[in-house]
């Protein structure tokens, strides 16, 4: 996982430490939502909130390329996790850069790791400096990031991972040119994560199935020093840092709702069959007064280029959220069973 955890980002650890099938072999820490540091004690309290085992939480560069950091506090909260206040975690930082991380992981375990980014390609773009053949030696890449035919959510026309880093995404789906077909990077971009819309209701069906007490609705109502009463401490964390994006959304005329990019790409990471993919070949552009950020695919072959992508043109968020209350609710109920 590389992640700037950020409220979704923390929705698809959770997802993917539910999940059965899934052995989280490493997390690189990328500046983004938040700084990276800020990033890397979120993920670190996360596993201890859901007493994980020993997990390599790397730590990334603080800095996108080429550009300064830009961050996003309205959107995921002053420490990034909404209005969660995750204790404080004694877990230790790996020595590895996290940019080495993916480098040793991919070399160690050829063919094997499937590479998940919800965050900026800051750190996956300095690990392709230090290992060329990283397209190659990973199983697969699955991307939360871009927008194609649809309306940026930071400009007119970009999504907010790509606006972070626009270098760093280009540099990754030009090295990503030289992937085979069934390597292509899968790329969940917001034609699609905007689909994915999380409302009250499923942080409820989520209590309910985790056995959690009281089982409580959200409100848009409910002022910025509330905080849930949950009996299981993963579910009131995630409501308190989902409730703050909750109000994010209502505040920019989305409704009282949150898109959960992450955890999607999360659940196709998993498992491919969730998206329905059309193949194309995506490039950044760097040099626009108007568009700089922008993604860009070429979905006709007009640029005479081979595919670097397979881009996410549909899916069934029904199916999604069925996973994730199921998966997160039943991971909850386990981890906590006292609490039921």
């Amino acid at each position: 996982m590389d992640v700037d955890t950020g409220v979704d980002d923390s929705l698809a650890l959770l997802y993917l430490l539910a999940s059965p099938e899934a052995e989280i072999v490493g997390i690189a820490s990328t500046a983004g939502n938040v700084p990276a540091p800020q990033v890397a004690a979120n993920n670190l309290a996360w596993l201890d909130v859901c007493r994980a085992p020993d997990i390599e939480v790397a730590l990334g560069v603080a800095e996108p390329l080429a550009i300064p950091l830009r961050t996003t506090e309205d959107t995921h909260g002053p420490q990034g996790v909404g209005y969660a206040e995750l204790p404080p975690s004694t877990r230790t930082l790996s020595t590895r850069s996290a940019a080495q991380l993916w480098v040793d992981l991919v070399r160690a375990h050829p063919g094997e790791i499937v590479g998940l980014c919800t965050g900026p390609l800051t750190n996956l773009a300095l690990a392709l400096r230090l290992e060329p053949a990283l397209p190659t030696l990973l199983r697969r890449l699955v991307i939360m990031g871009g927008a194609f035919n649809h309306p940026g959510n930071t400009t007119p026309t970009n999504e907010w991972n790509v606006h972070v880093d626009p270098e760093a995404a280009k540099e990754v789906f030009d090295a990503f040119s030289a992937a085979p077909p069934d390597r292509r990077p899968i790329v969940c971009a917001l034609d699609i994560t905007e689909t994915i819309e999380m409302r009250p209701k499923h942080l409820a069906q989520l209590a309910e199935r985790a056995g959690s007490v009281p089982v409580e609705t959200v409100s848009e109502t409910d002022p910025p020093e509330a905080r849930s009463a949950a009996s299981n401490p993963i579910v009131r964390y995630a409501t308190d840092a989902v409730r703050f994006y909750f109000d994010f959304h209502r505040l920019y005329d989305l409704g009282y709702l949150a898109h959960m990019h992450d955890p999607f790409a999360a659940a196709v990471a998993l498992d491919p069959a969730l998206a329905v993919t059309r193949p194309a070949t995506v490039d950044v552009e760097l040099a626009g007064t108007l568009t700089r950020a922008t993604t860009v695919a070429d979905w006709a072959g007009m640029w005479g280029r081979e595919p670097n992508a397979d881009i996410v043109i549909g899916t069934d968020p029904e199916l999604f959220f069925d996973r994730l209350i199921t998966r997160v609710g039943d991971f909850a109920r386990q981890v906590y069973p006292q609490d039921v």
